[in-house]
């Protein structure tokens, strides 16, 4: 079970962080990402982190490079994004998503590499 939190109304500008707490599956051993879906616009993938032989892993979608940043606290098994310099594009319900256990090449924001999704947190900046 993956819970989102943390989402909420903001300024343009303002930071957010969510969190992604997980139920069931060990989130160190397991590929995992942030999506988000915007009303009449498709599920778009945010960050990713994947365990890879020797480290991890981390990608982003090209909208929010260098201004989000994707971690987790593996003891807490929770995920977490912190989001800055916020504007109105980034108004979305935001998702967690797990994917399968293992070691893999690279982290993905493909939707297709995820399994286990949360219900989402709405993100709103005006």
């Amino acid at each position: 079970q993956l819970v989102e939190s943390g989402g909420g109304s903001v300024q343009t500008g303002g930071s957010l962080r969510l969190s992604c707490a997980a139920s069931g599956l060990v989130i160190r051993w397991s590929i995992m990402g942030w999506f988000r879906q915007a009303p009449g616009k498709e599920r778009e993938g945010v960050a990713s982190i994947a365990p890879v032989r020797g480290g991890w892993s981390v990608s982003y979608g090209d909208s929010v490079k260098g201004r989000f940043t994707i971690s987790q606290d593996n003891a807490k098994n929770t995920l977490y994004l912190q989001m800055n310099s916020l504007n109105t594009e980034d108004t979305a319900m935001y998702y967690c998503a797990a994917g399968p256990a293992g070691t893999w090449d690279r982290a993905s924001i493909l939707p297709t590499s995820y399994t286990y999704w949360g219900q989402g947190t709405q993100v709103t900046v005006s």
